[in-house]
């Protein structure tokens, strides 16, 4: 058997606490905070490992909150 290797590139790990899963990558798995942008209640945060700055990242993203009971994804008739 030959041994293989696996190299993940890229990707998205959706959180309901940011502060928490940043605490987790950057504090107990050592990666490197490369972007941390927030926007309309969503907030994107870009990790990866400090060993290797021009590879891809990770990117840990919150979900949109779900939406309210008075708020209808369905057009409204006419």
């Amino acid at each position: 058997m030959t041994a293989m290797d696996i190299t993940i590139h890229a990707t998205f790990l959706p959180h309901d606490d940011p502060n928490a899963s940043l605490a987790f990558y950057r504090d107990t798995l050592g990666f490197e905070v490369r972007n941390d942008v927030g926007y309309g209640g969503m907030r994107w945060i870009t990790v990866g490992p400090p060993t290797s700055p021009a590879r891809p990242s990770s990117c840990i993203r919150r979900p949109p909150a779900p939406a309210s009971p008075t708020t209808s994804a369905a057009p409204s008739p006419r």
